[in-house]
């Protein structure tokens, strides 16, 4: 199972309580927070842009490696990363794609584009088109 998480390093500011936030395997994400809290959201949005830009770029993602701080994309984002990755490895194209999905070839490059916005429900389904499913887990923050 992929779960696009990536290793994250914390490392105190020099403003009280705030932390710049680095990826080993992603060193295109960087940034930081005023408080930890802060610093996770800004880190999961900063690796989930950047590993859109690989996906755009067409640069294969890095393999994580394992490490004490977890971090993933938000939700819409790793989707969206995912039905990318899959359609690659999938060989197939673009029109092959929408038939699989029902959908027009406009709609299925858009859900294809890392810089349009797709419903969770048609990125589910673009993965059901590829023989692949989401699945949700639970694990501490």
């Amino acid at each position: 199972m992929k779960t696009y998480a990536y290793a994250a390093t914390f490392e105190p500011t020099e403003k009280e309580g705030g932390f710049t936030v680095t990826f080993a395997d992603v060193p295109e994400a960087i940034t930081e927070g005023n408080d930890m809290a802060e610093a996770r959201a800004m880190a999961a949005d900063s690796l989930g842009l950047a590993l859109l830009t690989y996906l755009e770029t067409g640069r294969p993602l890095p393999d994580p490696v394992p490490g004490a701080t977890m971090i993933t994309p938000e939700p819409e984002v790793t989707m969206k990363i995912a039905v990318i990755e899959t359609f690659r490895e999938a060989g197939i194209s673009r029109s092959e794609f929408a038939r699989r999905m029902g959908k027009d070839e406009k709609e299925a490059r858009r859900v294809l584009d890392p810089d349009v916005s797709t419903k969770m429900s048609l990125l589910v389904g673009a993965l059901a088109a590829m023989g692949r499913r989401l699945v949700i887990g639970l694990e501490p923050a």
